[in-house]
């Protein structure tokens, strides 16, 4: 069986695997030298996301860094809607753009049925990675994402990133109905492209809810909770076995409900989570994923590997994934990467 082969897809799975496979978020990216080469070739962001074989090339350039136990797919959450039909560009120093969805019209303006066609390239690229680990990392595994709904819809009404959404936070309030059926047009579309993702080669699914944190705990319960379990549930009527992960950033005491009520397998926790409480309120045999500081990365040396080390205390004997916080930021030296992996391989 593939899965007995892999480190990732067993930890995953609930087996308490030692030392643990790890992955980093944006491990493919502005760190690497060897990704700013392709992303200036490429010309713009989503011509790189959507052109397969520069894409592949991405998500594959840190595992022959570091050998990694999972590669995750090279893409942006944001493909989605603009798959959909939502105006997207990404500006130098600013970060996504788009038309914000402010009204039922502009609601209305999305087109789901016709995202699968726009969405084909990154499909192709799944199948592209999943070929080259069978030759270049056969013990790794593919991991295909999208972003959660509600943190997706952040984007989509506020039409940029950064601040607290207050926008789309406002709507979930004042106008529930217009932000639910927002939410419910995701819970289709998210399912179906992480469908396709698992059928085209992806071995692992993520769902990131970057901004559940900005929810209060009724909101939360609402927005973040309710429609993962759907997607969850959704997926597991297609594809029971395959490993779900779910990243609640900022959830702090709601994580354990968030696991239960969800479904996933697998729950991530950011930097501000205490891993020895989530090890302890998380039930076990959900696996838990994080949670180093990205920024102790950045600073390397004696004290990133005192973070690890208190991290991968924490988590001996129960299933477990190594991996940051949050994201790897860009000005981190690929040595002290190289670095943690020498740390998490020697337990």
């Amino acid at each position: 069986m593939e899965n007995a082969s892999k480190p990732l897809l067993r930890a995953l799975s609930g087996e308490a695997v030692w030392p643990p496979p790890f992955w980093l978020m944006r491990q493919a990216g502005r760190y690497l030298p060897e990704y700013r080469e392709l992303r200036a070739q490429a010309g713009d962001f989503i011509r790189l996301c959507t052109n397969p074989a520069l894409a592949a090339e991405v998500t594959l350039q840190p595992l022959r860094r570091y050998g990694m136990d999972g590669a995750i797919l090279f893409s942006d959450i944001l493909m989605l809607p603009w798959a959909m039909g939502q105006p997207l560009r990404y500006a130098e120093g600013e970060g996504p753009l788009l038309e914000p969805i402010r009204d039922a019209g502009g609601l209305a303006k999305l087109d789901p049925h016709g995202a699968s066609a726009r969405l084909a390239p990154i499909y192709e690229t799944v199948s592209r990675v999943r070929a080259g680990l069978g030759q270049e990392a056969p013990k790794a595994a593919l991991i295909g994402f999208a972003g959660s709904p509600f943190t997706v819809a952040c984007y989509m009404v506020e039409g940029r990133g950064g601040g607290e959404f207050a926008h789309a936070r406002r709507m979930a309030y004042a106008d529930p109905a217009l932000f639910g059926k927002l939410i419910r047009l995701l819970v289709d579309a998210t399912t179906e492209y992480l469908l396709a993702q698992a059928e085209a080669g992806a071995e692992a699914l993520m769902l990131f809810d970057s901004w559940a944190g900005l929810l209060s705990p009724s909101q939360f319960r609402r927005w973040s909770v309710e429609p993962s379990a759907a997607i969850v549930r959704n997926i597991r009527k297609v594809r029971p076995d395959i490993p779900l992960i779910g990243f609640p950033r900022l959830a702090g005491p709601l994580l354990p409900e968030y696991a239960q009520r969800t479904g996933v397998s697998t729950v991530a926790m950011d930097t501000a989570m205490d891993p020895r409480w989530a090890a302890a309120a998380v039930p076990a045999e959900v696996a838990l994923q994080g949670n180093l500081d990205p920024q102790a990365v950045v600073a390397g040396g004696a004290a990133m590997e005192a973070e690890a080390r208190s991290i991968l205390a924490a988590m001996r004997g129960r299933p477990f994934v190594f991996n940051l916080g949050h994201g790897i930021v860009p000005p981190t030296p690929p040595e002290h990467v190289a670095a943690l992996a020498r740390v998490i391989r020697t337990g």
